[in-house]
């Protein structure tokens, strides 16, 4: 396991260099910021509150929990993307404390909300890091922001085809600097899952209650509608959110 969480950390410090050049990475278009702001004011507890940003990458969702008026922990396995979170934080006048660390081994806290954006198809083990976040988190509200990234069958193959044309075609660059490793995403249980079932599951088998789960049909549309088309077409995925409770 932590030669896995190394290549993990090794990837996303190198990916630290190009992710924020998409968009839809670091929520830099005004229409989705304002959708993710509407789904996190609805779905956290009223500020100011104690909320672990898991997965905080560069930062995008830590900054807008942050404007909210919350006190926010960014938890990351790689120190290259947090950087670059506290720098925009710093830059903003906002006080984030980041720590780098797997999503297995969160701050004790304890914190009011656990919040993460697409870190738990990443993770080798996704219950036992709901369960870590479960006990940083005994009274509190779980947000998970998750997607459909299954790219299996001729469809989703072919339109991997044409988008990766058409990007080309427009300069667009790729969201990423490159491609895990296929013995990586062999053991990364989340990946390719074709439902949100595998994540509703983790989340009872972690002990969390009362789950819910809502379809974010504003953040689609403003990617939709901020990408160059065709591509906001070829490369939309479902968005949606599980919500529970400790």
């Amino acid at each position: 396991m932590r030669d896995l969480h190394q290549r993990l950390r090794e990837f996303w410090d190198r990916d630290a260099e190009t992710y924020d050049h998409s968009p839809s990475h670091s929520v830099s278009d005004p229409v989705e910021a304002a959708a993710w702001r509407a789904l996190l004011r609805r779905h956290l507890p009223p500020p100011p509150a104690s909320i672990l940003d898991v997965g905080a990458g560069t930062g995008a969702i830590t900054i807008l929990v942050a404007e909210l008026g919350h006190r926010v922990t960014a938890l990351d396995l790689s120190p290259g993307m947090l950087r670059r979170a506290q720098d925009k934080a710093e830059r903003r006048g906002l006080d984030v404390e980041v720590v780098v660390a797997p999503a297995t081994e969160p701050p004790p806290g304890p914190f009011d909300a656990v919040v993460e954006r697409h870190l738990l198809w990443t993770t080798p083990d996704p219950v036992a890091a709901l369960t870590a976040w479960r006990r940083v988190a005994p009274s509190g509200v779980l947000v998970l922001f998750e997607g459909i990234w299954d790219r299996r069958g001729m469809s989703h193959r072919l339109r991997s085809a044409v988008s990766d044309v058409a990007r080309r075609a427009l300069a667009v660059q790729h969201h990423h600097h490159g491609v895990y490793d296929p013995e990586v995403l062999a053991k990364l249980p989340l990946v390719g899952a074709p439902s949100p079932t595998p994540w509703i599951e983790a989340v009872e088998e972690a002990g969390w209650r009362s789950v819910r789960l809502e379809r974010l049909h504003d953040v689609e549309w403003s990617r939709r509608v901020a990408t160059p088309w065709p591509l906001g077409w070829l490369e939309g995925r479902p968005q949606f959110a599980v919500v529970a409770e400790a």
